[in-house]
């Protein structure tokens, strides 16, 4: 029970954590409601979640919500550990974020600006490298894995012999493709996401726990 809930009890620095669980999960929300804008791609989670609540008429908020109750049930149901703030964050927290800002950005932004491509790149660029960022530190901070996230962690247990970041490339592949099956069309950001998600988050973690006691396990 203890290793479950490992991201509410027990972490050393544990508001710092939580400040830095908070912030990273915001920061994706924001960022990916700039790409969605952009309509170059979005993340894989994030282009299936549109795909579906497309589908089923509901706000992109409503619809990652009631997703991830449904994943952390089947995560829990095959072994998943660590769960806590940062795994609420993420669950709730990113779909709604993205809500408001698409609704903010419609209310004092012209969306003309959008079909401009110095605009456009201007935007994508540090779009991606904050998100890409700060997912990797919101996993790194270890307050907790979303459901998501989780199901590669699952299946990297299972199969040792494969590296992680082959087994997420591979996941994210999947979902990018079911998310394209459902009407949600890929971009160049997408094959980015795939190919960098992975990568960059096992390299960010082995670098913030060799430099900063702050991501060191107990």
């Amino acid at each position: 029970m203890k290793n479950l809930l490992s991201g509410f009890i027990g972490k050393k620095n544990f508001w710092p954590r939580l400040l830095i669980a908070l912030l990273a999960v915001l920061s994706m929300g924001v960022t990916l409601s700039f790409l969605i804008q952009v309509n170059l791609g979005t993340d894989p989670c994030t282009l299936l979640n549109r795909a579906v609540a497309a589908r089923l008429h509901m706000s992109l908020g409503n619809w990652q919500a009631l997703m991830n109750m449904i994943l952390l049930i089947i995560v829990l149901i095959f072994g998943a550990r660590n769960f806590g703030f940062g795994s609420l964050f993420n669950m709730f927290l990113i779909g709604y974020t993205i809500d408001f800002c698409t609704w903010l950005w419609n209310q004092i932004l012209p969306m003309e600006i959008f079909q401009l491509w110095s605009v456009r790149i201007g935007i994508l660029i540090p779009s991606i490298i904050l998100f890409v960022l700060s997912a990797a530190l919101y996993m790194d901070v270890d307050m907790g894995t979303a459901p998501y996230d989780a199901i590669p962690y699952l299946i990297s247990v299972r199969l040792p012999n494969v590296s992680f970041q082959t087994i997420r490339i591979a996941f994210d592949l999947i979902v990018t493709l079911i998310g394209w099956v459902l009407g949600e069309t890929p971009g160049a950001v997408t094959v980015l996401m795939v190919l960098m998600l992975g990568p960059v988050i096992s390299w960010m973690g082995e670098w913030l726990t060799k430099h900063f006691e702050l991501f060191r396990d107990l």
